[in-house]
């Protein structure tokens, strides 16, 4: 096989193979991707602008949850108006450019979202742990921090691997067994996958997903202590049930559930459970239907 036929650059676009070809199974997962979608769209949406609007809730945790349902709602906006194409469409195929740009800001999302989360389990810790001094512990400058740094160590990282996937020689074929341009996919097109590319994958995973799970586990590890000191039952259950959310979100094993059920209930299980987030809509639409 010559150097031409190997160079990446002749795929000019991949066919994403999706779920099925039945056309009634098709016009039946429009209209649950698009059921699923709306309440993507409505379940993250919510949360942001009741954070945003009630001044109670401008703080830390807050400002982490209404930034987890920003990632929710762009994620799912990353996938799903294709995957809803795709059922209604003959037309299966998007662009090399337009594959790379929905890995790249996909991963650089989801990246973001494992930093995020171990930032929210380290202020569940500090507030547990140390109530006293939780106010001039978790300072708003160290919570602009965490946030930025969580969207920089994503995106940073999301552009190390897509420029190492896109620079692969996809050589057999240019159809993705898959409904978006995911890695093991795509890794399964190329012929030319070195070594030097396993260990960069190997480094990735390490960083943003077994680093962050590794400090989500050691902060709820570290916080059943703290639990145990309080007299208050009320605040003993709060503690436990703000770890049980972290480690419920992390079995993101199948990708449809990934990718487009995750971001529906991550809402629910961080912000509309959450008692103040909902007195805090009920105010809202009181103060909105009185005016």
């Amino acid at each position: 096989m010559s150097v031409e036929e190997r160079n990446h650059s002749s795929v000019m676009s991949f066919i994403l193979l999706g779920f099925t070809t039945d056309p009634k199974l098709q016009l039946l997962l429009f209209l649950v991707f698009s059921l699923a979608y709306v309440t993507t769209l409505v379940g993250n949406v919510t949360p942001i602008v009741v954070i945003r609007r009630s001044s109670r809730l401008h703080t830390p945790m807050y400002s982490f949850i209404g930034n987890l349902s920003f990632l929710g709602l762009w994620y799912s906006s990353v996938y799903t108006p294709k995957i809803l194409l795709n059922c209604v469409s003959e037309d299966k195929s998007i662009s090399f450019a337009g594959c790379a740009a929905q890995f790249s800001v996909s991963g650089g999302l989801a990246y973001a979202e494992c930093y995020l989360l171990a930032a929210m389990a380290y202020d569940r810790y500090v507030a547990v742990s140390n109530p006293l001094l939780y106010a001039a512990a978790m300072t708003e400058k160290l919570c602009v921090g965490l946030v930025a740094a969580s969207y920089l160590s994503g995106f940073a990282n999301s552009t190390l691997v897509t420029s190492h996937a896109f620079a692969l020689s996809f050589c057999n074929t240019n159809v993705v067994d898959d409904f978006f341009c995911d890695l093991l996919p795509l890794v399964k097109l190329s012929c030319d996958v070195t070594d030097s590319y396993q260990t960069v994958l190997y480094v990735i995973l390490t960083f943003n997903i077994i680093l962050p799970s590794t400090l989500i586990l050691a902060s709820c590890a570290s916080i059943p202590a703290a639990v145990l000191k309080m007299c208050s039952a009320e605040g003993k259950h709060k503690a436990f049930s703000t770890c049980a959310a972290h480690l419920t979100t992390r079995d993101k094993v199948v990708s449809v559930f990934y990718t487009v059920m995750i971001p529906t209930l991550n809402p629910f299980i961080y912000s509309l459970r959450n008692q103040e987030v909902r007195e805090a809509l009920k105010r809202l639409v009181k103060r909105q239907t009185l005016d």
